[in-house]
């Protein structure tokens, strides 16, 4: 692991990585209703600093997608294996969590399967595909930026669940207290 690997593009870089989640994320968006998309995505009843700490985790993002583009993945080393398994458990994680999200009623909270163990395991499983992909790729400034990405996120979550709250009441918050907010 280098903080700052050669970089240049090639077809065997981590946007590869990047764009295998994203076609998947892709077609599971195209094959939900309208009414899961819109839920997944709602930022209503979020608080101000909530969306604009959010919002400081954009620009993270959109320099760790730039250096991906440029790392080479690290194929054959003990970074690529760690990185490959990471990635991995994540696509797995986030799929399940995505198709029991699908599962359950839009007017509902989802609380099924994996949502007992995690209340955002979309979440822990985008980070760990996206830890996953930079380590793959050996650049340790993509892992420092993702960091302060998931920190600056973390707002984010707690505003989804102060939604959630909102809107299903006591329910919810037997919710929260009895299940963890990750892993």
């Amino acid at each position: 692991m280098e903080f700052i690997p050669g970089m240049h593009i090639e077809w065997m870089n981590g946007w590869l990585m990047l764009a295998v989640f994203y076609i998947l994320f892709g077609l599971f968006l195209l094959n939900c209703s309208k009414g899961v998309v819109k839920k997944l995505y709602s930022i209503a009843g979020w608080s101000k600093r909530e969306y604009t700490l959010s919002a400081l985790g954009k620009p993270f993002s959109l320099v760790y997608i730039g250096l991906m583009i440029f790392s080479p993945i690290k194929a054959g080393t003990a970074v690529f294996w760690i990185g490959l398994i990471l990635y991995i458990i994540g696509t797995l994680v986030m799929f399940i969590a995505l198709f029991e999200y699908r599962a359950t009623p839009v007017d509902e909270p989802v609380q099924i399967g994996i949502y007992k163990y995690s209340r955002n395991p979309q979440w822990a499983g985008l980070a760990l595909i996206f830890y996953g992909a930079a380590i793959m790729t050996g650049n340790g400034l993509a892992v420092l930026l993702l960091s302060g990405t998931l920190v600056l996120y973390h707002f984010r979550i707690k505003g989804e669940e102060r939604a959630c709250l909102t809107a299903y009441g006591d329910p919810y918050q037997k919710y929260l207290n009895s299940v963890r907010r990750y892993f």
